[in-house]
């Protein structure tokens, strides 16, 4: 090829016919009916391959691969990773899946048994002052009873009777009293007695009137079966009323269970109505001291050695004639502090 025309050659066009035909050289190459032309002179414009006749072959040949099942797999600059210029998704080859061996499953290990946890502490309170031991009683003084004297475990007649100071006793106060009862030491321990019998100065005795006929103590003629359980002063009373009053042939003596006297066999009902009971009450008042008589009830009243100086006092009403002692002359003893 003569020299002249490499001369003519303009160089922008020839740039850009190679840059862009060098990217393209696989598909031209399977074009047969095209070739490249350098442009000169001689040669005619309808024979100067376009740029843009090429890019359309392009289009061409790739919609046939894609028809014929071949994709084109050249990536496209304005295409992202992983599809072809066509917007297709490119499918990779699926590798055949590794095996996995299995893992011999972990035997599940049986939990420790969670020791309880220890209960937080419970704040600790206050201990509470320990009450100040009540001080021990002392001797305040000394009376004398003048009468014999009930000793109860506390201040009233309703409690319990645990021994009797016989007349002109001499006993330890302490000084301590509630209302008419008055606090007395015993062997170190604390009783109540009633204050209204005690004396600063012993009492002189009392010398017992003389007793024509006397005070019988033989067994009584009409039985003494009802004898069985008493306590001996509780025997006085119904020997002594046997033969002061022959005519009474009934008595009520020990009733196991009861929380009373009787039940102790501290207590005799001589069953009696009218004014011969009067008399027998009246009677046994005279001689309590010989007798060893605590106190008597008859017809819904009471008298007692502690009170003797209020004489007959009235009680509530108990409802019948046998609660009320309209029919019966009730006798309590102290067991064996008579004198005959």
């Amino acid at each position: 090829m003569p020299s002249s025309r490499h001369k003519r050659v303009k160089p922008p066009r020839t740039r850009r016919v190679a840059t862009v035909a060098l990217p393209l050289a696989a598909i031209t190459a399977s074009i047969p009916a095209v070739r490249y032309a350098w442009p000169d002179d001689d040669t005619p414009t309808s024979e100067i391959l376009d740029l843009d006749s090429i890019a359309t072959m392009a289009e061409i040949q790739r919609d046939r691969s894609a028809a014929r099942g071949t994709v084109d797999r050249t990536p496209s600059p304005e295409a992202p990773a992983g599809q072809t210029p066509s917007g297709t998704q490119t499918k990779k080859a699926e590798e055949p899946a590794e095996e996995e061996t299995p893992e011999p499953e972990e035997a599940d290990e049986p939990e420790d048994a969670q020791e309880p946890e220890p209960e937080q502490a419970e704040e600790a309170e206050e201990p509470e002052p320990e009450p100040e031991p009540e001080p021990e009683p002392t001797v305040a003084g000394q009376r004398y009873t003048t009468v014999d004297l009930n000793v109860r475990t506390g201040p009233g007649q309703h409690a319990e009777v645990v021994d009797v100071l016989a007349f002109g006793t001499e006993v330890d106060i302490t000084g301590e009293t509630d209302g008419d009862w008055a606090q007395v030491l015993l062997g170190g321990e604390t009783y109540w007695v009633s204050g209204d019998y005690l004396a600063k100065e012993e009492p002189e005795a009392e010398e017992p009137e003389e007793d024509e006929g006397g005070l019988s103590m033989a067994e009584c003629p009409t039985g003494s079966s009802v004898e069985s359980g008493l306590t001996p002063d509780a025997i006085r009373v119904h020997r002594a009323v046997c033969a002061e009053f022959p005519q009474i042939d009934t008595y009520g003596g020990l009733r196991p269970g009861d929380s009373g006297a009787h039940g102790s066999g501290r207590a005799l009902d001589i069953m009696v109505t009218g004014s011969l009971g009067d008399t027998i009450a009246e009677w046994v008042r005279a001689n309590y001291q010989e007798l060893g008589v605590s106190e008597v009830i008859w017809e819904q009243k009471i008298w007692t050695v502690e009170r003797s100086s209020e004489g007959w006092r009235w009680m509530e009403d108990r409802g019948s004639a046998t609660a009320n002692h309209y029919d019966h002359v009730h006798v309590t003893v102290y067991g064996d502090s008579g004198t005959i």
